[in-house]
This record gives C-alpha cells, structure tokens and sequence, in this order.
C-alpha cells in the first residue's frame, strides 16, 4: 500500500511523451528538481536543458523555467528528443578565420551554417568544422556536443563569432559575456523604419506556449531582455537598415525584439519578416522576388570586441556584410 506521504506521481507513456503528476508533498519544489526526484536516469543539469530548451509543459503550455515551482494537481509532460551522436566528428568545412591563436578562434560565420549539432543537424556544423581544424585543442568546458562554443549564432544569421581553444579561456570568455562586458553590434535590415530613430527595445524572452520552436516576448516568465538599435539608412518607407547592440544575450533575442515592435528582419520567415503582400505593394516587386529567393535573414552579426582572456589585451573586430546582404541593400536602393 502507498503511504500518502510519499511523492505520488502518475508516470505515463502518452503521445505527449512521459506525464508526470505533482503531490501535495510535491508542492512548491522547483521543476528541475521535480522531475530529478522522479524521472530515473537523467541529472537535474541535463533535465535544466530539456527545460530551457522547450521539452517540458503542462496543460499544453510549454514551461521554460526550471526554477518554476509546481503545484499540486498539474500534470507534466516531457518529451526527450532523438538522441545525437556522443562525440561530433571532424569534418574538413572550409572556415573564414578572422584572427587565431593557442587561446581562440575568431570565426566569419556564414548563413546557413549551424553552430553545434542538434536533432535534425548532427554533422555538418560549425563544432565539426572546429574539430577538424582545431584537432585536440578545443575547450571541453562546452560539452562533448560544444566543445569550444562561448556563444552562438543563429543558423542563418551571419558574422563574428569566437571559440576558445582550451578550459582558461573559455571560463574567462564567458565571464565577460556573463558580465555584459563584450562588444557585440548587428545590422539589420528590417521592414519599415523604427521610431524612435533610436532606442531600446525591452520585455521579457521566453518560450513561445503555442510553439515550443519559437521564443516570444512575455508578460510572465521568460528572461529579461534588452537590445539598442540605431537607424542607420532608410530605403523610402517600407525598410530600414539599423545597427543593435546587446545589452543580454536570449535566444533569438534581436528576431523576436524587432518583430515585437512590428519591424521583423527581412527574410526571417519564422518571425513575419517574409513578404506579404502589403510588402510586395509598398517596396515593388524587385525586391520581392530577391527576398523571396534570398533563403536566410538579414541579420549579421559585424562587430565583435573583447579582452583576450590570457594577455587582457582588447580585441576588436569588425566585418562588412556579406554579399546576398550586400545586393539586397542595392536593390532596396
């Protein structure tokens, strides 16, 4: 017989993946821990991840706070993704090197490249690309899945990106992003012109509840969030180029800040900025078929700037936008 004092939860396989039922002895404990004390065979750092990373919610709305605390009555449900090889292999993936030395590795990312590997992109990526170039110098801090990886981009978004290259420096890297201390500046070309001509954009990050794929701003939940933009160039009144600073570093953070205040990044799909036919009006139909066809988002990252974590020296570099970018702004013009 069950002693009713003890943790009673209601552990079942569903299309929904495994359920998970909160006791009265449950309530109020934190959800990674939750899930910890009854789910066998994963650590409550690896549950954190599944969290943050959109694979647990109740009553169909994803939660993306581990620290969230549980009630008595929900029912949680988590869906571990397709599991991913162990170790990524080297793969020779030609890499545009900005600056290199026995500590880092400054990287021109292009679009479409993805960063590290992930259901869906197990080979391929920029981590295999390192690997092979790297060979064993790579920091282990990141994982056997990031080895080296201190921030990221996303796939389609091009620019600057740094790697280190053993434990020392990738602790002290992440320091400073940790700190806000590195310079990072983005253009952007997005529909329509931002007013102010400058400012900054602020609300909470989080999970979308009706997309697990997608980040949004949230009323409730989420991570605060802040980015400063600058028009730089406007093209008539249907788009914009403008420069955006990080002041945090969320998931998606300047894709999803942009479309909060209805001027999306051309290109980014997943954010409302492919044309529409309001769009195709107002900018003609040139610049409609080039966005159409240009299969990635104007986002590029131009501006990277640092400490170098083993001399303090600053390091600051800063690229031009790459070509598709750079043709897009032509015929915007």
């Amino acid at each position: 017989m069950t002693d009713t004092n003890q943790t009673e939860t209601a552990l079942n396989q569903t299309e929904h993946g495994t359920t998970h039922r909160v006791s009265v002895t449950d309530a109020k404990t934190r959800l990674d821990r939750f899930l910890a004390d009854n789910l066998g065979g994963f650590s409550r750092s690896r549950l954190k991840a599944l969290i943050e990373e959109g694979h647990v919610s109740c009553a169909g709305e994803t939660i993306t706070e581990p620290s969230y605390r549980v009630k008595p009555g929900q029912v949680f449900a988590i869906v571990v993704p397709e599991a991913i090889a162990a170790i990524p292999e080297p793969q020779a993936i030609a890499l545009v090197v900005e600056y290199e030395d026995e500590d880092l590795i400054v990287i021109n990312k292009p679009a479409g490249l993805v960063v590290h590997p992930a259901p869906g992109n197990q080979t391929g990526t920029l981590v295999n690309a390192l690997l092979a170039h790297c060979g064993d110098s790579l920091s282990g801090i990141g994982g056997v899945k990031r080895p080296g990886i201190v921030h990221r981009l996303d796939k389609d978004t091009s620019g600057l990106l740094i790697a280190a290259k053993n434990d020392r420096a990738h602790e002290r890297l992440s320091s400073q992003f940790e700190a806000r201390t590195i310079e990072r500046a983005y253009l952007a070309l997005v529909w329509g012109i931002p007013r102010p001509a400058s400012g900054d954009i602020e609300g909470n990050i989080g999970r979308s509840p009706r997309d697990r794929k997608k980040m949004t701003v949230r009323r409730e939940g989420g991570k605060p969030a802040l980015t400063h933009y600058k028009v730089i160039r406007r093209f008539g009144n249907f788009a914009s180029l403008i420069e955006c600073r990080l002041a945090t570093g969320r998931t998606h953070q300047i894709r999803v800040h942009l479309a909060h205040i209805g001027h999306p990044v051309i290109g980014d799909r997943q954010y409302g900025g492919g044309t529409t036919a309001a769009r195709r009006r107002d900018a003609g139909q040139q610049v409609s078929d080039f966005v159409t066809h240009l299969n990635r988002q104007a986002l590029h990252a131009k501006i990277l700037g640092f400490k170098h974590p083993a001399t303090g020296e600053t390091h600051r570099f800063e690229i031009e936008l790459p070509q598709e970018l750079k043709d897009l702004v032509r015929i915007l013009e």
